[in-house]
């Protein structure tokens, strides 16, 4: 529905021509048809939610701020698409959402694919969201922000404040409740720096994001260990000459 609303908002009759529609309201009886809302009134509103970022003649709701994370996380993976792409992009989340659905779609090209992926991972906008807000946390407020995701050492950012440097690890949860998990490299990560370690929690990220932080968060939380094996598969090739 975020990716619905998002594309009214943006493409206005543009983005509904691309599903063989003539008019808003028509593809507001589409999408309730398919089960993705409930009423097109469902519909209706979550463009309005959308509306007041886009230059589209429209106010839209005064709350201004309750899509606004959601609409800066779909820019960073979707904000150069035209119309006829980003309509690709929800068609292929229609057929996701049910196989059975007949809607022909182009050819999704493998980063398209990826960044669909990214898009329906809780940690993912969680970590797009710290990013963008990471200064509203107190500790953070002077720092400046490193990206150490791709490394994969048991945090995903360090920030330098003065001539201290924090690390924070990122969790997501949709809702203001619920329980978060710790890998093995994370918590040893937590345990070598305690106080200069930071776990995030960005909670009801659903609606409105709330920025939560735990220094050394292995002394201050309850956090029961869990061993799961799981099976890993390489594949090699012969001994050749390159």
């Amino acid at each position: 529905m975020n990716l619905i609303g998002y594309g009214l908002a943006k493409f206005d009759t543009a983005f509904v021509k691309e599903f063989g529609l003539s008019s808003k309201a028509a593809f507001a009886r589409y999408v309730v048809q398919l089960g993705l809302a409930n009423t097109e009134k469902a519909v209706s509103n979550r463009m309005d939610s959308f509306d007041p970022y886009f230059d589209n003649g429209r106010r839209g709701w005064f709350q201004r701020n309750q899509r606004e994370h959601i609409k800066l996380y779909i820019d960073s993976l979707f904000g150069n698409e035209n119309a006829h792409s980003f309509a690709n992009i929800v068609k292929m989340f229609i057929k996701d959402f049910n196989s059975g659905i007949a809607i022909s779609t182009d050819i999704i090209s493998p980063t398209q694919k990826s960044r669909f992926k990214q898009l329906q991972e809780t940690g993912k906008e969680a970590e797009f969201f710290f990013m963008n807000n990471y200064k509203k946390v107190p500790i953070f407020e002077n720092g400046i922000i490193e990206d150490a995701r791709l490394w994969g050492d048991g945090y995903d950012f360090q920030i330098q404040c003065n001539d201290m440097y924090l690390l924070a690890e990122v969790k997501g949860l949709r809702s203001n409740k619920g329980s978060i998990r710790m890998t093995q490299n994370e918590y040893k990560k937590a345990l070598e720096y305690s106080k200069d370690y930071i776990l995030i929690i960005v909670s009801n990220l659903q609606n409105t994001p709330k920025l939560n932080y735990i220094e050394n968060p292995v002394q201050t939380l309850a956090l029961t260990p869990k061993e799961m094996c799981t099976t890993q598969i390489s594949y090699y090739s012969d001994n050749l000459n390159w």
